[in-house]
């Protein structure tokens, strides 16, 4: 294996941001396990964690992982982007150990004390932020995030102004300067239910259908560059072409969660049609990987990255694309809103679209954050079949939980079935929360993988093929 140095040395921060996603993505899979118990064992680790405090746990981590796998990205990509050392290294330092402990701190938080409680220690008095899914941080905590977020900021802004400016650079601030300014929304919290609800989306839906897939698209076009040696100005492109039709059908698209809420009825037009055309730029995404690969003037050693960069593209299509469509349209949304669908449509499309893409930048990186230009061929194989074991787990769990779905439709919300109860249904659901229960615990052995593959080789290995 040959030995391979940073181009910056200021990117070796990224490690840092790397190995905490790494381990509250772990903490999060086990939680999700524990949900997934719940729903069939009912007291299953109550009273130490309630389902309402694991739910909570869960989701929380999911956004926190991922925006420090977003950050160490940035991190890494905007200096070799850039052409320049990052504008300044212990600003990030600092800004990972406040994000860290007060992230630690909120979880802990949620699992010792009461939420109702939580609320009055934490200042929810002052400005009520708090009680709303996915947004359930306290006052202090939010105000920490915005606060790391402008440090962020600020410190990849001026290296990019300092240096090269780049397509995937400035599609990649777009996007986290989008992702900030955004969360914003998230201390809005009218009396109003519709505008509450109204707001609430705006943070939740521009986020993943909007901001966040500027990310996405920056992260994988600097994957691919790096890894199949394809002509900047093809990537470049394709990127131009994929984020505009993202914005438009995210923008717009937003419309599907006002169908029933309160909003003008009009949103059941401009929400059904182009929320219909948002698998497209996740269409373009998988056409694009693939016409990269079948392009690329060189075979990378780092086969590995490449496969979880494709894998982004084709799982996100599925994920964010086919299974979103499945439910987006007015007319089908009447009956499966809220019901084990979406929960279905959710896992994959977050899957498939942004845990792949910071796991492809994070194959991709560190290996060269480690001294080496790629792992050696054992370690690159546990890696691919870790790849496999966590998708194929996932498909489980999706299949399973859509199973559920038209179940839980067909019992519930159906008038001329009868219409059981919500509770009747969910006891018709107890072979599908097992079939989950079994893809979570194979998703969880497919990650203890990936994160062994770490330690494989033993070191920085002599391995001709690969060097």
């Amino acid at each position: 294996m040959q030995i391979k140095t940073l181009q910056y040395a200021s990117q070796s921060v990224s490690k840092y941001y790397f190995v905490a996603a790494l381990a509250l993505f772990t903490a999060q899979v086990i939680f999700g396990i524990t949900l997934g118990l719940q729903y069939v064992i009912g007291d299953f680790a109550f009273p130490y964690i309630p389902f309402n405090q694991a739910r909570m746990v869960h989701t929380n981590l999911l956004i926190v992982w991922l925006l420090f796998g977003f950050m160490g990205a940035a991190y890494y990509l905007i200096p070799e982007e850039a052409e320049t050392e990052l504008y300044s290294p212990k600003l990030a330092m600092v800004l990972f150990w406040i994000f860290l402990v007060a992230g630690a701190l909120t979880i802990v938080g949620y699992l010792a004390v009461p939420y109702a409680r939580l609320a009055e220690l934490t200042g929810n008095d002052l400005l009520q932020t708090m009680g709303r899914e996915f947004l359930e941080q306290p006052l202090p905590t939010k105000v920490g995030i915005v606060i790391v977020a402008l440090g962020f900021l600020f410190n990849i802004s001026m290296t990019v102004l300092k240096g090269r400016k780049t397509s995937i650079s400035m599609v990649l601030l777009m996007g986290l300067w989008g992702l900030a300014i955004l969360f914003l929304f998230s201390f809005v919290n009218p009396h109003n239910l519709v505008r509450d609800k109204m707001y609430w989306w705006f943070v939740v839906h521009l986020w993943v259908e909007g901001t966040w897939e500027l990310i996405l698209g920056s992260l994988l076009a600097f994957v691919l560059i790096k890894t199949t040696g394809v002509d900047r100005e093809v990537i470049d492109k394709w990127l131009y072409v994929i984020i505009t039709m993202a914005l438009v059908t995210g923008i717009l698209g937003t419309g599907h969660h006002f169908y029933f809420i309160g909003m003008p009825g009009y949103w059941l037009w401009v929400g059904t049609i182009f929320s219909a055309m948002e698998p497209i730029p996740f269409f373009m995404m998988t056409v694009f990987a693939f016409n990269m690969v079948q392009r690329r003037r060189r075979e990378h050693p780092n086969q590995a990255a490449l496969l979880w960069a494709v894998g982004c593209s084709v799982i996100g299509f599925l994920g964010a694309g086919l299974w979103g469509f499945i439910h987006t349209l007015s007319s089908v949304n009447y009956y499966t809103h809220g019901t084990q669908i979406t929960a279905a449509h959710g896992h994959l499309a977050f899957y498939g679209a942004y845990v792949l893409v910071v796991i492809a930048m994070i194959s991709y990186a560190m290996p060269l954050l480690r001294g080496r230009e790629a792992n050696c061929r054992r370690a690159q194989n546990v890696e691919m079949w870790s790849f496999w074991i966590m998708s194929i787990g996932m498909g489980v769990m999706v299949l399973a939980l859509t199973g559920a779905g038209i179940l839980q439709v067909w019992l519930q919300r159906l008038p001329e079935t009868g219409a059981m109860s919500f509770m009747e249904t969910q006891d018709k659901l107890t072979f599908f929360y097992w079939l989950r229960i079994g893809g979570g615990v194979m998703f969880l052995t497919g990650l203890l993988a990936y994160l062994s593959s770490f330690f494989v080789g033993g070191g920085i290995e002599q391995d001709s093929k690969s060097a």
